[in-house]
């Protein structure tokens, strides 16, 4: 490598036309080919073999930019490294581009757009600090910089947080960003410098009274608006919130008194198709002669469905303290205490994976037929004549 250098002006550059390599010295030369075609070309020797790089052609790089390219060349070189490595390597990412990165690559394996949200805000917010470092660099500190506040305080935050970190630094591992251990795993590394916490306990969601219920749907058909008609909904088909306020128009089958709810929107990752009762379906009618999106139950946005919260909401302005995913309970503590419908019927009925693998493998059907009549015999127990007098349902009597 020639330790002279700029041999060449811009005018013998612009006039060059014998095919060739010729040096601008310091390992840079203008290769001009048979064809006329020109280009620069960095040369150096590794390893006792000469080694060389395109920078780019003449008519794309002028004489300054290649010598520029030809200095960071060399200093690469100055400090042991390869410069052909060392520009093939992926650009190097800031923890929050990468956390970007691992989010967009793995959306499609998660079934709404609220599970996206709950990972970018985690990561936005809580990792703030480091958010601009590069994520070769995050160490431990950092991690415990982000995890201490919380780890008391917030448990359950905590605990998420760590591991989408360490999702992330293995996902920018896996990319060629980041190279040894990581310093957010748990096991052998920060159970050693933060407390175990206690055991998560899970308390559960405040439930009415299914003896309760007739008497609250009474109350619940008094009120107007979309909100209090995707309540009445949730109860008769013991459906989760989220796959009621959801819920789309093509999903519906009239003819066949089906909601089919797509996998996609399930929390176990399975269709659920769900029997509709009268009670049910006349809901669905008066929603569709208002019907303003694609939503059964749309929100004062265009296009978009009910808030998360617009249920909870109607229960508040009603002055009950329970939860909308109670009322899953109190359907599943009346179908057990008060008809002799299958166990098996009833948790299919609340979309519950029943048995281990194997067993759900032999038994592909849903008991479509058996969940028709348990939800046609819970929407005649929600009508207010049922607090009259409560009587076993799903038992044949004397008469037949």
């Amino acid at each position: 490598m020639s330790k002279q250098l700029h041999k060449l002006s811009a005018r013998e550059v612009a006039a060059l036309a014998k095919p060739g390599r010729h040096s601008d010295g310091g390992g840079l030369y203008l290769n001009v080919t048979a064809s006329g075609a020109r280009s620069w070309v960095f040369m150096w020797k590794l390893a006792g073999k000469r080694r060389e790089m395109g920078l780019g052609s003449l008519r794309d790089v002028s004489l300054a930019k290649a010598r520029q390219r030809a200095a960071d060349a060399r200093e690469k070189l100055a400090d042991g490294l390869d410069p052909l490595a060392a520009r093939d390597r992926p650009k190097a990412m800031t923890f929050g581009e990468a956390a970007d990165a691992f989010i967009e690559s793995m959306s499609g394996s998660w079934r709404n757009e609220k599970h996206r949200a709950q990972w970018k805000m985690t990561l936005t917010v809580y990792c703030e600090t480091f958010r601009s470092k590069p994520i070769a660099d995050i160490g431990t500190e950092d991690v415990l910089t982000v995890l201490k506040p919380l780890w008391t305080a917030k448990p359950e935050t905590a605990s998420r947080l760590r591991g989408r970190i360490e999702r992330v630094l293995d996902f920018a591992r896996a990319c060629g960003q980041r190279f040894g251990e990581n310093p957010a795993r748990w096991r052998g590394h920060l159970d050693a410098i933060l407390p175990k916490r206690a055991k998560l306990t899970r308390g559960h969601h405040k439930a009415m009274p299914f003896d309760e219920v007739p008497t609250f749907m009474a109350s619940l058909r008094e009120r107007d608006g979309i909100a209090p008609r995707a309540l009445e909904f949730a109860i008769l088909t013991a459906a989760r919130s989220g796959e009621v306020l959801g819920a789309r128009w093509d999903e519906v089958n009239f003819d066949a008194g089906l909601w089919i709810v797509p996998a996609t929107r399930m929390k176990a990752g399975r269709i659920h198709r769900i029997p509709l009762s009268g009670r049910a379906v006349e809901i669905l009618r008066q929603m569709e002669q208002a019907r303003l999106s694609e939503f059964v139950f749309p929100g004062l946005k265009r296009n978009r469905p009910l808030s998360g919260m617009a249920l909870e909401m109607v229960l508040r302005r009603m002055k009950v303290d329970v939860t909308v995913h109670g009322f899953r309970s109190a359907f599943r503590d009346w179908a057990g205490e008060r008809t002799t419908f299958p166990r098996k019927v009833a948790e299919a009925a609340l979309a519950h994976l029943v048995g281990d693998a194997v067993e759900r493998a032999y038994r592909r059907g849903d008991a479509l037929e058996k969940r028709r009549q348990l939800m046609g015999a819970w929407a005649r127990f929600c009508e207010p004549r049922a607090n009259a007098a409560v009587i076993p349902i799903g038992r044949r009597t004397a008469k037949g």
